[in-house]
């Protein structure tokens, strides 16, 4: 018979931690459930039996439930942004980078429903945001000028065009869910780069190059 070796004296704080962890982690998914579901003013108590947690936990955590809600939001946008940063990190030509990123995040809409969810809800808001999509986007279309792949002059009339598409194209394909979502994403891509300054049949050979295993954007990843 073995006998499992006592927890040292530096295991305590490690389970703590862990524990802390986790509760943290079900509190944010709650969270982002209720915001997919447009339930923004549910009570607190109801994100803890949610989460399956006590009510003293959760201020452990958390000040108030727009901090949550805030904390929510915030692990969405980092999980999708470092999953298109991972895709795109090994393209050199930023105008490439930019449309991989959007027809990626157009298909996303159907293969992350929560989390397309949580960023439709959030809406116009993400324009603006300095984390996630819209930093990422800054900084493809500023490369992408510099190396004169893009002709733009007023790059926040750019993100703003580019961001409205991208929640206006996520509407849709959750309205008409027999849509195809590749080619209207791709087609939406297409244009934009064409918006950006760049020819049309520069823009569709870009729209039409591979996109990398696309099994890590559907819903059993992790879900943001």
């Amino acid at each position: 018979m073995t006998t499992q070796p006592a927890d040292g004296p530096g295991d305590q704080p490690n389970r703590l931690a862990r524990r802390k962890q986790r509760t943290r982690a079900a509190l944010i998914a709650a969270a982002q459930s209720f915001i997919a579901a447009g339930k923004l003013n549910v009570p607190v108590l109801e994100i803890t039996q949610a989460a399956d947690v006590g009510m003293g936990s959760f201020y452990n955590h958390f000040d108030s439930k727009e901090e949550l809600f805030e904390a929510a939001l915030t692990d969405v946008l980092d999980v999708h942004a470092d999953l298109l940063d991972a895709y795109t990190k090994s393209l050199d030509d930023p105008a490439e980078a930019f449309a991989c990123s959007f027809r990626l995040t157009g298909r996303m809409f159907r293969r992350r429903p929560q989390e397309s969810r949580v960023l439709l809800s959030s809406g116009l808001p993400l324009l603006s945001s300095d984390k996630g999509l819209a930093p990422r986007a800054r900084r493809d279309i500023s490369a992408a000028v510099e190396a004169g792949r893009f002709h733009v002059t007023d790059f926040s009339l750019a993100l703003a065009v580019v961001g409205g598409a991208l929640l206006g194209l996520g509407q849709l394909l959750h309205d008409e869910p027999d849509r195809d979502d590749a080619q209207a994403a791709d087609t939406v891509t297409q244009n934009l780069l064409v918006l950006l300054g760049m020819p049309a049949d520069e823009a569709g050979r870009l729209c039409r190059q591979p996109l990398p295993d696309l099994s890590a954007i559907d819903q059993s990843g992790p879900v943001a």
